[in-house]
């Protein structure tokens, strides 16, 4: 069950008089979502945010046979015709694969099958297997052009770094298109707000803590989207070793970076969503030269020893949660 709930714990300290807040749950992208929304509509935009993530899914499911993303998957090579949606979060994402270097690429989704992460049925390929595997995933042959996608036969794509973050950004934008101005939404690992707290304060996301059930530290954001990818998320253990679904393209198998987890905070959910795998698979040094280089989000970086690192621009908008004050805390600066 710990798989189904979010990553992040958001705080709500809300005191005095407040707009009414309507909530609501909803299962999809294989994960169970939150949506909280304050304000006089709040009931009709709850409605539209439930309707509209299940129609995203049938758009960005891997599995789901009547999919866009399916029906791509089993074209055999040849040009799928796809909505404007599916192809703008194809091109996003594919502009994430050249920007990040192939650390994050679409085209991995036959390891992450081959490990049994979308059937449960968990296995260790051998060590061949993973070559052919690795041979078969290159972000560079999936082509685009005037709404149609076309891959080589056996190549499939997957949305499962973006797709979440994509939704969530949609559903801002869609949202604010209706009048809510102060919202909070809650998608597995990808919080999406709208302005701020109703108190006029930041909202309050925390960070969970990879090795526990606690949060390491609580980050103050407004109108921004906060992602964590981590190892401890999806993972299976065979002969004491732990096996987990981010996947590293150029070996076919988890990524070994040593990183236990990565958070990142930005204006662009897609953004924040795509980076935190790609960042989870460059390790530490890496990803802080990769930030470096692109001002546009912030990060907060949890290595496997326990230590945590955060970009300048999160100096003065986290603090550490009740039990970890002793932890020290590395700033990356440009």
């Amino acid at each position: 069950m710990r798989k189904l709930f979010p990553l992040f714990l958001c705080i709500f300290l809300l005191t005095g008089c407040q707009p009414q807040a309507y909530s609501s749950q909803t299962f999809a992208m294989d994960t169970l979502m939150q949506f909280t929304i304050y304000g006089r509509n709040g009931q009709e935009a709850l409605a539209h945010a439930s309707a509209r993530i299940q129609a995203l899914e049938q758009l960005f499911s891997v599995t789901r046979t009547q999919s866009e993303t399916y029906a791509v998957n089993h074209a055999r090579g040849e040009w799928t015709a796809v909505s404007a949606e599916l192809y703008e979060l194809a091109a996003r994402t594919l502009d994430l694969c050249r920007e990040t270097g192939g650390a994050l690429d679409l085209t991995a989704y036959p390891a992450v099958r081959a490990w049994g992460f979308t059937t449960g049925e968990y296995q260790v390929p051998d060590g061949e297997t993973l070559k052919e595997l690795a041979a078969c995933i290159d972000y560079s042959r999936v082509e685009l052009e005037e709404n149609r996608i076309r891959l080589p036969d056996g190549m499939e794509l997957d949305f499962g770094a973006t797709a979440k973050g994509y939704a969530g950004e949609v559903l801002a934008r869609e949202l604010r298109e209706m009048g809510v101005e102060c919202a909070i939404l809650s998608l597995g690992g990808n919080v999406q707000t709208i302005g701020s707290r109703p108190t006029g304060d930041p909202w309050r996301v925390g960070v969970q803590d990879p090795e526990g059930e606690d949060y390491l530290l609580v980050l103050s954001v407004v109108d921004q989207a906060v992602v964590t990818s981590g190892g401890y998320q999806r993972f299976f253990e065979e002969n004491g070793l732990r096996y987990w679904h981010i996947m590293d393209p150029d070996t076919a198998a988890p990524a070994r970076s040593g990183l236990s987890s990565v958070t990142i905070v930005g204006d662009s959910g897609t953004l924040c969503d795509g980076l935190s795998t790609a960042l989870f698979v460059m390790g530490r040094e890496e990803a802080a030269a990769y930030w470096r280089a692109h001002p546009e989000f912030e990060a907060v970086l949890v290595s496997e020893d326990g230590s945590i690192a955060v970009t300048e621009g999160l100096e003065d908008r986290f603090v550490l949660n009740t039990g970890y004050e002793d932890r020290d805390v590395e700033v990356i600066r440009r």
